[in-house]
């Protein structure tokens, strides 16, 4: 059984490939996750990283249940829980001490 650990593991280490699988099946999310990217003055896989690491530590309690049910009735559940995490961060509202810009500048 994998644990919910390795697959975060998983999908930070995959953001690097994300792109150009997200960029095939889904342009218009990628194009999202470019321009919110390039607002914040990151690369693409840096964004889908700053993703993971924002949901795992601020994503609330009905935030990872919504995730963890997508992952269970899914096939392939470690995509299902990269694109459930970079669908928060480009949704989630922010105050100015969580906001990835922020967390990044200090």
């Amino acid at each position: 059984m994998v644990m919910l650990g390795d697959l975060l593991g998983a999908a930070r280490d995959s953001a690097s490939a994300f792109e150009a699988w997200l960029t095939t099946t889904n342009p218009e999310l990628a194009a999202q996750v470019a321009r919110a990217a390039a607002k914040e003055q990151a690369t693409f896989t840096s964004y889908v990283r700053q993703a993971v690491a924002n949901f795992s530590r601020l994503a609330n309690d009905e935030d990872w249940a919504t995730l963890t049910s997508a992952m269970r009735d899914d096939a392939d559940p470690g995509t299902t829980c990269l694109l459930g995490m970079v669908h928060w961060r480009l949704t989630v509202q922010c105050c100015d001490h969580h906001d990835a810009r922020a967390t990044n500048a200090g």
